[in-house]
C-alpha cells in the first residue's frame, strides 16, 4: 500500500476513535503535537526510525513517556501505530485527520491575495465574509501581492474569485480595445 493511502486509513480510524471520544479538534492537536516533535527532534525521529530498538520497546516508551498527558485510547492508537511498524506516517497522518476534521465540521480553506498587509480585525472580516458567502467556516491564508494593485483574489478548490484591480483594469482595457461585445 502506499503511503498516502496508508496514512488516510490511520487517520480515519483515529476519527472513528475521537468522535467517540467526542474530541477531534483536541486529538488533531494531540496528533498534530506528536508529528511536529518529530520534524524538530532529532533524538525522537532517531528513535522511532530505528530497526535496533524493537516496537515492544518503543510502545513501552511511548507509554510510559505519555501516560498522564494523553487519553489512553489515543496512546493505544500510537501504539498500534508503532507496532505495525507506521510510525513514520505520523506526520502524513496529521494531514490526512486534518483534511478529514475539516470535511466533518464543514470547514473549507481559502488561500487569500490581497494587495496590502491586513491586520487581525482585517483579516477576521475577511474570514467571516467569505464564511457568509460559501456558507461553511472559511479559514484564510493570506498573502501579499502588491501587483494586483487592490481588491482580493480568493481560491477555494478549483473555485477562484478575482476581486482585483488588476482583473478590473485589464477588463476595461479589453473593452476599450476590442469594444464592448
Amino acid at each position: 500500500m502506499r503511503e498516502p493511502t496508508i496514512a488516510k486509513n490511520y487517520a480515519e480510524a483515529l476519527l472513528a476513535l475521537a468522535t467517540k471520544a467526542r474530541d477531534i479538534e483536541g486529538w488533531g492537536r494531540m496528533l498534530d503535537a506528536i508529528a511536529d516533535a518529530m520534524g524538530r527532534d532529532v533524538h525522537l525521529r532517531r528513535f522511532l526510525e530505528s530497526p535496533r530498538v524493537d516496537a515492544a520497546k518503543k510502545n513501552e516508551i511511548l507509554g510510559k513517556a505519555f501516560a498522564n498527558t494523553l487519553p489512553p485510547v489515543f496512546v493505544k492508537y500510537l501504539q498500534a501505530v508503532v507496532r505495525r511498524r507506521r510510525q513514520m506516517v505520523i506526520p502524513a497522518i496529521a494531514i490526512e485527520y486534518r483534511l478529514l476534521v475539516d470535511q466533518v465540521v464543514g470547514r473549507v480553506h481559502a488561500n487569500v491575495t490581497i494587495a496590502r498587509d491586513a491586520d487581525a480585525a482585517e483579516r477576521a472580516v475577511i474570514a467571516q465574509q467569505l464564511s457568509d458567502v460559501l456558507g461553511k467556516e472559511v479559514v484564510p491564508h493570506v498573502t501579499v501581492d502588491p501587483d494586483i494593485i487592490g481588491g482580493i483574489v480568493v481560491r477555494v478548490g478549483d473555485r477562484v474569485m478575482d476581486g482585483s484591480v488588476r482583473r478590473r483594469l485589464a477588463n476595461l482595457r479589453q473593452r476599450m480595445l476590442y469594444g464592448a461585445r
